[in-house]
């Protein structure tokens, strides 16, 4: 009798048919759902792939007597649960009708990138994504005594040893995983707080940086899944002296990269201020908790922006300042942020909207 571990990875080379897994956002517009069917062959553009439907009765998108929600293909990535020609495949969600339902924050983050004037740009992202493992049954993070705490927060920052590092095979499973996929992961590094780790997407070009960090934490929540650990995005899992978790995200413009592009990031920045309530209040859940002006974040109350300066709303890298061009870091996004919400909000702040002019758009 074969073992469950063989049927698992029984080799589909020599048939000719794939699996594909739609992956979509839920109704918390944090959660992931996916579902697998086959297709006949390999395929490679999403404009190939054909529509689904799910029941958003059942992920609190959708009522029950009316409950068809439909799943448009929109990027695709190689499986590497699968592997072979299997393919994981992001996907937004429609009425039958045609509309973009609720939380579905893809479709308007498309309107904004599809703007010439901010295609022309050519929008660099390069996203940050802090998480935190935890013990299943407790929810307690990975490696702490049950109860308990570890010592303080000093050794654990891209530290090394069984006392200062917890689930790197983890997160070593997932960086390859990623890299099999072919998503555009930057690195890895193991963060302030214990047990709690870092990942970075990018830079990548417009809506597809977004993509794919959709993409990644869907692979890093199947494999905590595989070994029994919960993934937490909580800005803040743990109160106290600890460091919350945030997605700080890294921005550049075409104008910005060339020569005199200091004077672009300074005057992106300026217009960020004039709208950092709006930002703030869609830059995650739960993010007042950690935006408190200690742990290296920034005080949500009030807007700042120095070179070097973790603290601040925004940082300017020094290499940044030394060139004149190059790229800042908007540090207020929560580790549970929507990336197709906080890319597109700050594209449209920073090159559509005009402070005596047109309104910026929200989410």
């Amino acid at each position: 009798m074969s073992s469950l571990d063989e049927l698992l990875n029984l080799s589909l080379e020599d048939k000719p048919h794939i699996i594909a897994e739609y992956i979509w956002i839920g109704g918390s517009g944090t959660d992931l759902r996916s579902k697998a069917r086959t297709l006949a062959g390999p395929v490679t553009d999403p404009l190939l792939l054909p529509k689904w439907n799910y029941d958003g009765s059942s992920t609190r998108q959708a009522k029950g007597k009316d409950s068809e929600v439909i799943l448009h293909p929109k990027a695709i990535f190689k499986d590497p649960f699968r592997r072979g020609n299997n393919i994981l495949v992001i996907c937004d969600a429609y009425t039958p009708q045609g509309d973009a339902i609720p939380t579905n924050k893809r479709a308007r983050a498309a309107e904004i990138f599809s703007k010439k004037e901010v295609a022309e740009e050519e929008t660099w992202f390069g996203l940050e994504q802090e998480y935190t493992l935890l013990q299943k049954d407790v929810k307690w993070p990975l490696g702490w005594p049950l109860g308990g705490f570890p010592p303080p927060q000093g050794p654990y920052y891209c530290g090394i040893g069984a006392e200062k590092s917890f689930g790197r095979d983890l997160v070593n499973a997932h960086y390859k995983a990623c890299l099999y996929a072919g998503i555009q992961i930057s690195g890895i590094n193991g963060e302030v707080m214990p047990s709690q780790w870092e990942f970075q997407v990018g830079p990548a070009l417009g809506i597809s940086a977004a993509d794919q960090l959709w993409a990644a934490r869907y692979i890093l929540e199947r494999i905590t899944e595989i070994a029994g650990v919960v993934l937490s995005l909580d800005p803040k899992p743990i109160e106290g002296d600890w460091n919350g978790a945030g997605c700080h995200t890294n921005y550049s413009t075409k104008s910005m990269r060339e020569e005199g592009g200091y004077a672009i990031i300074v005057e992106a920045i300026n217009k960020l201020g004039l709208r950092h309530k709006e930002h703030i209040d869609s830059y995650g859940e739960g993010n007042a908790r950690r935006l408190t002006g200690r742990h290296e974040a920034p005080d949500m109350n009030s807007f700042s922006w120095g070179v070097a300066n973790r603290g601040a709303s925004i940082r300017v890298g020094r290499d940044t300042e030394k060139e004149g061009k190059g790229y800042f870091e908007d540090r207020r996004p929560a580790s549970n942020m929507d990336p197709y919400v906080v890319t597109s909000m700050i594209a449209n702040t920073t090159i559509l909207w005009k402070p005596e002019g047109s309104e910026l758009i929200l989410f």
